[in-house]
This record gives structure tokens, sequence and C-alpha cells, in this order.
């Protein structure tokens, strides 16, 4: 198989070097070319052509957000965004790129090759996968389609995304009402940013968003977001209504928060009361809990291939039979309205 080319941006001189000294550690990474600033890196991807790009967003001259924004309806190339703990890596993803990593505060050489082993390679080899047109096409989704009340309470909608999936949870959530059953959703993100994202969402949607925290009630149009890091979130039934609890535990299917952990809890607890969602993203994750939801009476919805950036998490869920309906971003709302008034 073909080396994945890729073009490092960044105005370091030192991380770029210990970029480009690692990535090449990797026989299935070939480092093309390095850049400074926008301006070298435009004539470097004319030049090199790579399959992947990384980019820090805060670059001399131009910054990596608005090259991003000139840059992708030109030239659609996969981009992993590089970015120190702030919400401006989500204004990069709606810009077109794929994903994104948090910049490490290493402070040993150990520390960087692992993050680099771990957490980049790792997305760059996920983004050599991706639909790029698909990020800036879903974003147009129409946020002020209106959808029939849901008439019955003590309902759960749950979701689970992962690459392309800040971009594709935005889009169906901005659909939803404030008459939406409570939301639960994993989206595999580092540490710090699911804050972020939260708050980002609650200032976009009709619904209220926020980071989970163990003992939040699920509530009609309310939705929570695990938190990233090294816990799970779970869902659990307190009285005659749900709470999450946030608990730390080992990876699953290479995730903390994983998407099965989260689906399997609410099949158990919530039964035929809930809707599970799949949206884009490489791996498994969240398929066999999608399917333990659709045998506990659950309606599923899975994302189809045409509109996710990758399509491997709601693919390996439609073909262990866990997808009830597949739709295409820009429908799954309005399935989930249908769904849940004939629930």
């Amino acid at each position: 198989m073909r080396a994945i080319k890729v073009l490092i941006v960044e105005d370091s001189i030192v991380f770029r070097e210990l970029l480009v000294q690692n990535l090449r550690r990797d026989p299935a990474i070939e480092v093309v070319g390095t850049a400074r600033d926008p301006y070298e890196a435009r004539d470097a991807i004319l030049a090199l052509k790579p399959d992947v790009m990384t980019l820090d967003v805060e670059l001399p001259r131009m910054n990596g957000i608005e090259f991003l924004r000139k840059l992708i309806p030109q030239y659609p190339l996969p981009v992993v965004v590089i970015s120190s703990l702030s919400d401006k890596v989500f204004d990069a993803m709606n810009a077109g790129a794929v994903d994104f990593v948090a910049k490490p505060a290493v402070s040993s050489r150990r520390e960087l090759e692992d993050f680099i082993k771990n957490e980049l390679l790792v997305k760059i080899k996920i983004a050599s996968t991706a639909r790029i047109g698909n990020i800036k096409r879903n974003a147009k989704v129409n946020q002020e389609e209106q959808h029939p009340s849901v008439r019955r309470g003590n309902l759960i909608v749950a979701i689970g995304a992962s690459t392309g999936g800040t971009e594709a949870t935005s889009a169906v959530v901005r659909q939803y009402g404030a008459d939406i059953p409570g939301i639960v959703c994993v989206q595999h993100m580092p540490p710090g940013f699911t804050q972020m994202y939260a708050k980002r969402l609650d200032n976009e949607c009709r619904i209220h968003v926020k980071e989970a925290e163990t003992g939040d009630r699920v509530l009609p149009g309310h939705m929570l977001i695990a938190p990233g890091g090294d816990r799970h979130m779970q869902l659990v039934r307190v009285g005659g209504g749900y709470q999450v609890e946030i608990k730390a535990g080992p990876k699953v299917n290479g995730h903390c928060p994983s998407v099965d952990v989260l689906f399997d809890s609410v099949a158990k607890v919530a039964g035929a009361d809930a809707l599970g969602i799949i949206l884009t993203g490489m791996g498994g994750d969240g398929a066999k809990g999608l399917l333990a939801m659709r045998k506990a009476g659950a309606r599923t919805i899975g994302q189809d291939e045409s509109t996710c950036v990758v399509y491997g998490m709601p693919k390996v869920a439609y073909d262990l039979g866990a997808v009830e309906y597949q739709e295409k971003l820009s429908d799954i709302a309005g399935r989930t309205y249908a769904l849940l008034n004939k629930m």
C-alpha cells in the first residue's frame, strides 16, 4: 500500500522538526514537506500534492482558520488541526478540517512520542480516508425546518459520533426544538474541548446543551455531552426519570468515553423508551450498543454513507443489523420526530 503523503504546517521550528522526525518512523507515512505559514503551505500543496495536511491554528501572516476557508472550496484536502485548548478549533472544523488533536504541553520527548504515536498518527490515517466534500455540504442543513411536536414524555434520545461528528451532531441537533426528549451524547473528543463544544452548541441551538456531570437529570429540550478524558457516561434511572453517571473506566473499543458504554446503559435502563442515533466516525464504537438498544425495543437510526465524513461506525452498526433506518444527515431529525411520535 502506498504511504500517506503528509504536509506539516507549523511555525515553531522545534515542534515542526519533532513532528517530522517522529512521523517518519511510521512506514505508512511519508512526510513530503513542511511549511511555516499558509503562503508556504499553498505553494507546497500545489507542488507536492499531499494526501493529508496537519495544521496549526495560530500561524503568522494568516491564521489557520482563514487559510482553511480559502483552501477547502478550491482544494478539498483532508486536514488535521493541531490546536491548543481553544474553541477556535471548532471554527476550523466548520471551515472544513476533518479532525483535531490537542497540542501537548510536553515535559519530555517520551510524552511527545506517545502523543504522535497514539493520537496524531491515528488521526492522520483516518483523515486519509475521509470524504471532504461532505463536511461543508452537511453544514448547510436547514435549522429552521419545522417538525411535529413530540406527544409523549419520558422518552430519551442517545447519540454517538466520532470523526466528522462535531459538525454532524451540530447539524442534527440544530433542527431539534425544545420539545425533543432529553438527549445523551458521546462525541469522541480530547478532554477540555467537550465543555467548549457544549457551550458552542448551547449558543447555536434551540435546546440547552452542557457537558455532563454525575447527577445531571436528563430533561426534555436538554442535551448532555459526555466529558472527554478517562471517564465513561452511563444512563441511570432515578425515580420516574433519568440521570447520568460519569465514572472512570478503561477504554472500550479504544475510546473513553465510549459510545458502546452509553448505548448499553440506555438499552438496559430505557429499553423501548429510547431512540439511538449513530453518526459518522471511524471504527465500530457504538455498533454493538446500538444493537443492544434495538433488541431492547428501541428505535434506531444510522447516518448513510453518502453524507458521512467517515463511514465506519454507522457501517459496522448497519452490518450488524443494529440500524433500523439509514438516513442522510439532513433527514435524521425528521426521522427522529417521526419515530418518537410512534412510540
